[in-house]
């Protein structure tokens, strides 16, 4: 996961994602503000469109923080999560509760 990110410049995190059907590219940034309710993650588009997803710390890794559309979040290798949000889809860096890291 780590080699698909990339840093532009200090604090411009890229995360790999894709619209669609179309092959994730590492081109949506990511910043990360606290709010009310938790951690929040803002991911932006090249576009300008973008996600909200609320960090939480039950076991579900991230929900939808505003809209009507249910986050669908799957693990990935690496210790990474797969969300996907309508026809958006995102690779985040993410701590799996109770994996061991090999020695």
């Amino acid at each position: 996961m780590a080699a698909e990110q990339a840093r532009e410049s200090a604090g411009d995190l890229r995360i790999p994602c894709a619209r669609g059907t179309a092959v994730f590219q590492t081109v949506c940034t990511i910043e990360q503000t606290k709010g009310e309710t938790g951690q929040i993650l803002t991911i932006r588009h090249p576009d300008g469109a973008f996600r909200r997803l609320l960090v939480t710390d039950d076991g579900r890794g991230v929900v939808a923080a505003d809209g009507a559309e249910v986050a669908k979040v799957g693990l990935i290798e690496g210790n990474g999560i797969e969300v996907e949000l309508g026809s958006d889809r995102y690779r985040l860096p993410a701590t799996v509760k109770g994996a061991t890291k090999p020695s």
